[in-house]
């Protein structure tokens, strides 16, 4: 995704910042609401992120704005107030989701995925899941690679699912610990390392073209084709 993120507070715009980054999402930052009208009518973001306090102007007024200039990004609002009223007027003005701080960025970035995945039209995803061949059938929990069927321990099998979720995309270390473990940083510092390598040497079987790469300094993914 490229985000725009429309957020005057230094703190709270450095950590959606570098949490989005980790996720290797593409963001831009804009202090003002003025300023992040001029950066929205480039038509380059995928998703908009909106605080309401904003110094120059207020976030109704800029989502209000980006509406009636025919600017259909999706907007998630992101604002301290957190009255029934204040999320219906935000709703009113044209904002497709309200997220009240303080947030936990995990949500944050499913809201924002979810915005993007209903803008895009993105079809349900399948309880079969396959990348070249390999194959992983959710409701029975199996895996097969061709013809072979691949015996994955639970935490493997979280792994692979989250990595063929999104075929090409890198998932960081932090990512992968939360979505499997639950943990915000590894207890243990190679955890992710060797449950990666466990999955190399049952599904990058001898023969094959390997799926499973690494991404020095960001994180794993499945290459979207064999």
């Amino acid at each position: 995704m490229n985000v725009l993120l429309i957020e005057d507070e230094p703190r709270v715009a450095d950590f959606i910042d570098r949490g989005l980054r980790a996720e290797n999402h593409g963001v831009t930052v804009a202090a003002t609401g003025s300023a992040g009208i001029d950066l929205a009518k480039t038509g380059e973001f995928d998703v908009i992120v909106l605080d309401l306090m904003l110094p120059d102007m207020h976030g109704y007024d800029v989502c209000n704005r980006l509406r009636l200039e025919g600017d259909h990004t999706p907007i998630l609002m992101l604002t301290a107030m957190d009255t029934l009223d204040d999320k219906i007027k935000g709703l009113k003005v044209g904002a497709d989701d309200y997220l009240t701080k303080p947030f936990d960025f995990d949500e944050l970035l499913a809201r924002m995925e979810a915005l993007f995945r209903r803008s895009h039209h993105f079809a349900p995803s399948s309880n079969v899941l396959q990348v070249a061949d390999l194959v992983l059938d959710k409701d029975l929990l199996e895996v097969r690679r061709g013809d072979e069927a691949i015996k994955l321990t639970a935490k493997e099998l979280a792994i692979l699912e989250l990595l063929m979720s999104a075929p090409g995309r890198v998932f960081s270390r932090t990512r992968i610990l939360n979505q499997v473990w639950g943990y915000s940083e590894d207890p243990l510092t190679n955890v992710i390392d060797v449950y990666i390598a466990r999955l190399r040497r049952k599904v990058d079987t001898e023969g094959r073209q390997p799926l499973l790469e690494t991404v020095r300094g960001h994180g794993y993914r499945l290459k979207a084709h064999g």
